[in-house]
């Protein structure tokens, strides 16, 4: 395969979309991009857990029940709106290696699974979002990448500083009608190129600093959930943008289906954490404090024994409210909470 230029960059990266094991197997790049953003989903989420006082063997349980429900979801997100494509060869649809996942299918997939999980394990479930959060959003932003492997899920043309150069005949153009392929081809030395915009890293970089931002103000909402709001109301503002580039969108008539999802999504969750934090304004956030930190020297028994305390509590209180905050205005927050 030709190499994938960035021109106005100066450089190019030579890469395959493969490679042999052995010599007898082929190992996509698109795969291993999407395991590791699997592992390292995990391990941060295991790791937010950890650090907020929660048992990280529940996560540990959900991991593969969640990765099989998100990619479940990202497939029939993707087979609903490509119908035409698959009605005439149903066997299609489990050709996962054909490509065509979808992310929003696999956020509502994996979420559709932890309400069932968190429901089993009698878990509050939006504490759980908000821990499981910091997970998916940084298997987003490696996954995003594989994108990059397999030339597609690129934008519209574009000579700007960032403008992708990919060999024609190697970029996953498919899904374009006629005149959308000739808007993105361009010629160069003879040899045909599509030249367009890196909507893959584009919305990569764009995750890693939403990540950033729900990094610094986790600590800071008044009620369990908020932190997953913040990132639907972040991701569905990103999204909304990086659609208008977008050459292959998945599409009712002309209707941009992710693109309109993104804006509704952002706009009701904005407006459902605008009205609770009306609600609950000069009430005690209900959340537990964190944990703190073990000091050096201190008595391991000591700590575990605060530990054990500290989840007697939480599981006496499913709810999720503190017990500061069910003091005096108790019923306030408990109906806050449920609804």
């Amino acid at each position: 395969m030709g190499p994938i230029q960035f021109p106005n960059l100066g450089f190019e990266i030579e890469v395959g979309k493969s490679f042999m094991l052995f010599g007898k197997f082929e190992i996509a790049y698109y795969g291993i991009t999407m395991a590791l953003g699997m592992i390292f989903g995990a391990i941060v989420a295991y790791r937010e857990a950890k650090r907020t006082g929660q048992k990280v063997d529940d996560y540990v349980d959900y991991t593969i029940f969640g990765i099989l429900g998100g990619v479940v979801g990202a497939r029939l997100y993707y087979v609903a709106f490509k119908w035409d494509t698959y009605k005439d060869n149903l066997l299609e649809i489990f050709n996962l290696r054909g490509g065509g996942l979808a992310i929003y299918g696999s956020i509502i997939g994996a979420a559709l699974v932890a309400v069932i999980f968190c429901k089993i394990k009698k878990i509050n479930f939006w504490r759980f979002a908000d821990t499981a959060v910091f997970g998916l959003i940084t298997g987003q932003i490696i996954g995003r990448w594989g994108n990059f492997f397999n030339r597609e899920a690129f934008g519209s043309f574009t000579d700007s500083l960032f403008a992708m150069r990919i060999p024609l005949a190697d970029a996953s153009t498919g899904v374009l009608n006629p005149n959308a392929l000739e808007a993105i081809t361009v010629t160069v030395n003879g040899a045909q190129y599509v030249q367009v915009q890196p909507t893959f890293l584009y919305e990569s970089m764009l995750n890693l600093l939403l990540i950033i931002l729900l990094i610094i103000f986790r600590d800071k909402k008044k009620f369990y959930g908020e932190t997953f709001c913040r990132y639907l109301i972040g991701y569905g503002v990103i999204r909304f943008v990086i659609e208008s580039f977008r050459t292959d969108q998945l599409r009712i008539g002309q209707i941009a289906v992710s693109q309109v999802l993104s804006a509704v999504l952002a706009a009701a969750v904005l407006v459902f954490v605008i009205v609770m934090h009306i609600r609950l304004k000069g009430k005690p956030a209900q959340i537990d404090p964190i944990p703190p930190r073990k000091k050096k020297g201190e008595n391991t028994a000591e700590a575990s024994e605060d530990t054990g305390s500290a989840s007697e509590e939480e599981s006496g209180n499913g709810s999720g409210v503190s017990e500061e905050s069910t003091d005096g205005e108790g019923a306030d927050t408990e109906d806050s909470e449920d609804e």
